[in-house]
């Protein structure tokens, strides 16, 4: 955060929540990261591996758009589940203007069909994102749009990619005039509102996803023990990666501990070019069973805890 002004001169800013909604890996990390233009989510092919509304905050002309990447919507089991289920209806519910993505590739089926029946719910504006275009025909995605807003009135739609930006200068320009007149809620050269110590975090539980694809379950949970500033300038980070078994920690470490040190090596690489400095970077694995139904967990992670 800096000394920026938060409003031009001129007095015709505006200013307001997006929220970014869809079922898990439809895309909306990749997409918010894209807008954004810079990382402020982590992003892996692993399902549900964004856990709260993390905000992205964009300018586009004299408009700041200030964009929730919700935790994917699906079929909640457990009680981590539900919480991130109610967090991305939560941020929805809170928002200026509600997007619905939806994977071009998989269609209107499962937790995207579901999604699109709960938006009866969701009083404000609404628009659908129809993502991956560039690998689905056009037929087919002309029936996705009609099949869509047969279920769900919306408001615009809008056929993107997010990870090529095809058609995203159109979306954030109707945003940018859709947003109220308001002051700017945030410094205009500010990216997110996601604490240094939270997004750290984030980072390494993205490398530990990309690591170990399927061999760990998703409850993989990273805190932030130690942050020192060192006379040289450099950062000191220690970290501590929780695991809910034994059995997992082996998996963690690797052999040799290969796996734990290309996990701190990858971290430790994106955290100094995203902090600008060297950040030397700890790990450790602890095994807390019970994590997943311990409420300060939750409030760590920016969730309400379910009961």
């Amino acid at each position: 955060m800096t000394d920026t002004p938060l409003e031009p001169d001129n007095g015709q800013m505006r200013a307001g929540f997006v929220a970014l909604i869809g079922a898990p890996n439809a895309g909306k990390s990749t997409l918010i990261n894209k807008l954004v233009g810079t990382k402020v989510s982590i992003v892996s092919h692993k399902v549900q591996t964004t856990r709260t509304v993390i905000r992205g905050i964009a300018m586009r002309g004299e408009s700041q758009i200030i964009f929730a990447d919700t935790p994917g919507i699906f079929q909640p089991r457990r009680r981590l589940d539900r919480a991130m289920v109610d967090a991305a209806w939560g941020g929805a519910k809170d928002a200026d203007i509600v997007c619905v993505l939806i994977d071009a590739e998989r269609g209107i089926r499962g937790d995207a069909e579901r999604i699109l029946d709960g938006l009866d719910q969701v009083r404000l504006p609404k628009i659908l994102l129809l993502n991956k275009i560039d690998r689905v025909p056009r037929e087919k995605l002309l029936a996705l749009v009609k099949a869509a807003n047969d279920r769900a009135k919306f408001d615009q739609t809008f056929l993107i990619s997010a990870l090529k930006g095809d058609g995203c200068e159109d979306f954030m320009d109707h945003l940018a005039a859709q947003l109220p007149l308001s002051p700017y809620l945030y410094p205009v050269d500010q990216v997110s509102d996601l604490p240094e110590k939270l997004l750290a975090a984030e980072i390494t539980r993205e490398k530990i996803f990309l690591r170990l694809h399927q061999e760990l379950p998703y409850s993989a949970h990273v805190e932030v023990e130690g942050w020192e500033e060192l006379k040289d300038k450099s950062l000191k980070i220690s970290q501590v990666i929780y695991i809910q078994r034994s059995a997992h920690k082996k998996i963690v470490i690797g052999k040799g501990g290969a796996t734990i040190k290309a996990i701190s090596s990858a971290a430790r690489a994106e955290l100094s070019e995203m902090m600008g400095r060297t950040v030397h970077l700890f790990l450790f694995v602890k095994v807390r069973e019970n994590w997943i139904d311990d409420p300060e967990r939750y409030r760590e992670m920016g969730l309400d805890f379910p009961r």
